[in-house]
């Protein structure tokens, strides 16, 4: 019966709407798991290694859950050489630790005058600075000898100490976290109240700075730490060398004396704590300044 009105026939069924192409669930996973075990299987392995001894290690059988030599290892670590490793496990710490502190202070300092305080060609001079990045530290090796030389501190620990105190990296990130941190109007405040210049930046800059000076903190400790090539042109006195150097120093008479492999291994495991201690006591101050970071 037709009733007058037009009718639309309806569409042909075409099947399922097609959703746009993208990577599975499963793809995604995959790669992740993937990354995990490429992440965690060398420390895995050093985890294991680290408990063997010289004819498991050269016999392929690191990763085996038995036979364990963990305490024979460090028994040994702490004779070998009248205790030397020990040494220079102290050396690192000192070198890391103090010259890390030191690091971040001067360059939050230095980041703190680039960014608060207006002088002639401070551009250009913060230009330096950023072209100090681009240079990378083992081609300053050679012409930091020839001056450690010059001033007669080769094979002392000042050799080593005092060239961890610079870093270029550190300043620009200062200035950069200065630049989001550090209000303009709480400084003019502190001023008309009366504090000094020095006083202003100790008190107030510097507490609001405190998650970059972390952040330059613990970029320098971890610099510092595995640091090798320069205290291999400046140290030749083993009671002075940090635990990277040390230990090198054992790999290479593997081949002549095999019972090193395990101290090698055992000092590598040890090497890390400080490393993990300092990322995981420090990363509520990090965690802190990325987060402030983002809501800005």
């Amino acid at each position: 019966m037709n009733t007058g009105k037009n009718t639309v026939p309806a569409p042909a069924a075409t099947g399922p709407a097609r959703r746009p192409w993208s990577l599975s669930r499963t793809a995604v996973g995959g790669a992740l798991v993937l990354a995990t075990a490429y992440t965690l299987l060398p420390l895995l392995w050093l985890l294991t290694a680290a408990a063997k001894n010289t004819g498991d290690l050269l016999g392929g059988r690191a990763l085996t859950p038995d036979r364990w030599h963990l305490a024979a290892n460090l028994h040994a670590l702490a004779t070998t050489g009248d205790g030397i490793y020990f040494r220079w496990y102290l050396n690192s710490l000192l070198y890391a630790g103090l010259g890390g502190l030191l690091c971040a202070l001067v360059c939050v300092a230095a980041g703190y005058a680039f960014q608060v305080y207006a002088f002639p060609g401070r551009e250009k001079l913060f230009g330096l600075v950023l072209l100090g990045v681009l240079v990378p530290t083992t081609a300053l090796a050679l012409p930091m000898y020839l001056l450690a030389s010059e001033a007669g501190v080769v094979n002392t620990f000042w050799a080593v100490f005092l060239p961890s105190l610079v870093n270029p990296f550190g300043v620009y990130l200062a200035r950069v976290f200065c630049a989001g941190y550090v209000p303009e109007e709480v400084l003019e405040a502190a001023r008309v109240d009366g504090a000094g210049e020095l006083r202003t930046f100790w008190s107030i800059g510097l507490r609001m700075l405190m998650p970059g000076f972390v952040t330059v903190f613990l970029f320098q400790f971890t610099a510092i730490w595995n640091n090798f090539f320069l205290p291999l042109v400046m140290l030749s006195d083993n009671r002075l060398f940090p635990v990277s150097l040390g230990l090198y120093g054992w790999n290479t008479q593997t081949h002549a004396f095999p019972e090193y492999y395990p101290l090698v291994v055992a000092g590598s495991l040890l090497a890390v704590i400080p490393l993990v201690i300092a990322f995981v006591t420090l990363q509520r101050h990090w965690k802190a300044g990325l987060t402030a970071g983002s809501v800005k």
